[in-house]
């Protein structure tokens, strides 16, 4: 099971859990159980921080709301209403999560490391690390869109994600010709790449980075 697969569950048992916090009147007014309530609360917070981090608006707002409980399902109301939109949002792959973000920063130093090589002519470093990072981006990205691609070759991954649609137009053509690049580069036959097929590797895994992570 991966990441998204694994949160997506947690949603939905936590989901489960909410709908049933039913509120009862104690003569003032309807007010929920505040230890059922707490331990679904906290269990939320775990949920968003993990996948989406606490700067995130689901966070923040269930987190004020959260704060500002005191029994009355008034309360619960505003934060099952946040819930129930990040999940959605979640769902609907509107959120992009921390460990994509992490990622994105991650395999963007790698970037940067061989467009450095580049410029100082090791050609050979330079690509090594284009393709590892090109790499290691597809199948975080597949990932993430439900494709099993663990322990898969790049071709397999690229026609994963061709077969999903999930790259098309010029994107889909240029893949087409990094996996023979990126089997160049980690087999060491260096005097089958030239400067200009790396070029062609960074800037595709940088677009690609900016759209996706």
């Amino acid at each position: 099971m991966n990441t998204t697969e694994l949160y997506s569950k947690r949603f939905a048992e936590l989901f489960e859990v909410g709908s049933k916090i039913t509120p009862q009147n104690n003569g003032d007014g309807p007010v929920v159980d505040s230890e059922i309530f707490q331990e679904w609360a906290v269990s939320v917070l775990n949920l968003f921080s993990i996948a989406f981090g606490e700067n995130n608006t689901h966070f923040r707002a269930f987190k004020y709301h959260y704060d500002n409980f005191h029994g009355w399902a008034g309360g619960f109301s505003k934060c099952w209403g946040v819930f129930k939109a990040a999940k959605n949002d979640f769902e609907g792959g509107y959120v992009l999560s921390v460990e994509r973000t992490i990622s994105g920063e991650v395999l963007g130093d790698f970037i940067l490391l061989a467009k450095n090589a580049l410029k100082s002519n090791n050609v050979y470093v330079a690509a090594v690390l284009a393709c590892a990072a090109l790499e290691d981006a597809l199948k975080r990205y597949a990932r993430a869109n439900s494709l099993n691609v663990d322990e898969k070759p790049m071709q397999e991954v690229v026609s994963a994600l061709k077969a999903k649609g999930l790259v098309s137009g010029a994107s889909k053509t240029l893949l087409d010709t990094m996996p023979k690049i990126r089997d160049y580069a980690l087999h060491a036959n260096w005097e089958k790449i030239s400067p200009p097929d790396v070029s062609s590797v960074i800037g595709f895994v940088e677009q690609f980075l900016q759209e996706n992570f």
